[in-house]
């Protein structure tokens, strides 16, 4: 039994379910369809895949150790999130106002324009994230057992974080889809679209304002 491998499971598990944005992207698109949540739970996937790509590659070190190109990063990152963020303030201000004119109607969540924008959003929001090179440069080494070659462990790593981070997300995608009825209540999805909006325009702020994350 691999202890090391059964390890970095746990650890990528915790890791892959911690909330941040792409969790909350997740969730509000859900709150529109199963389909949205769905393709951006894969889009998340996808965006993992990008990162552990570039750590296997060593790219990743070379984005750590250029300040100019990692800040960049930082700031596609940042003004991603909080053009998502915005965008889903936005929406709820424009629905209330459009229910004050239309009292009988109660709109849910609005849908992402399709397959294809929902995958995006959920890969641009993990792709631009700006912590990802470092934690997963700092990470996958660690769990490369001496004497063994380090590519195929880390590929094997690699690809171990990008199925958990499916499943997961999948599965978070189809639990919100499942308390559609309540969760769609006019009242309960406007307080989490609007909680989804100002988590998101909060982690977007800090990212383009705030230092350089090393």
């Amino acid at each position: 039994m691999d202890a090391q491998l059964i390890a970095f499971t746990g650890v990528a598990a915790g890791m892959v379910a911690l909330p941040g944005a792409d969790f909350t992207v997740v969730v509000r698109n859900a709150l529109a369809s199963r389909t949205a949540g769905l393709a951006t739970a894969l889009g998340v996937a996808g965006g993992l895949l990008v990162h552990t790509a570039l750590a296997v590659a060593g790219l990743a070190a070379v984005l750590v150790t250029m300040p100019v190109l990692f800040r960049t990063v930082q700031l596609l990152g940042g003004a991603y999130v909080l053009y998502l963020g915005i965008s889903a303030l936005y929406a709820i201000r424009r629905r209330v106002s459009e229910e004050g004119r239309e009292p009988d109607r109660a709109p849910g969540p609005e849908e992402p324009e399709g397959f294809g924008r929902a995958l995006r959003q959920g890969f641009l929001t993990n792709a631009l994230n700006p912590k990802a090179p470092v934690l997963f440069l700092s990470l996958l080494p660690q769990f490369v057992p001496d004497g063994q070659r380090p590519l195929p462990r880390t590929l094997l790593l690699a690809a171990l974080v990008v199925a958990l981070a499916l499943v997961w997300f999948s599965a978070l995608a189809l639990l919100v889809d499942r308390l559609g009825r309540w969760l769609r209540r006019p009242r309960t999805a406007r307080a989490i679209e609007g909680g989804s909006g100002v988590a998101l325009t909060g982690l977007g702020l800090a990212l383009v304002t705030g230092p350089l994350l090393r």
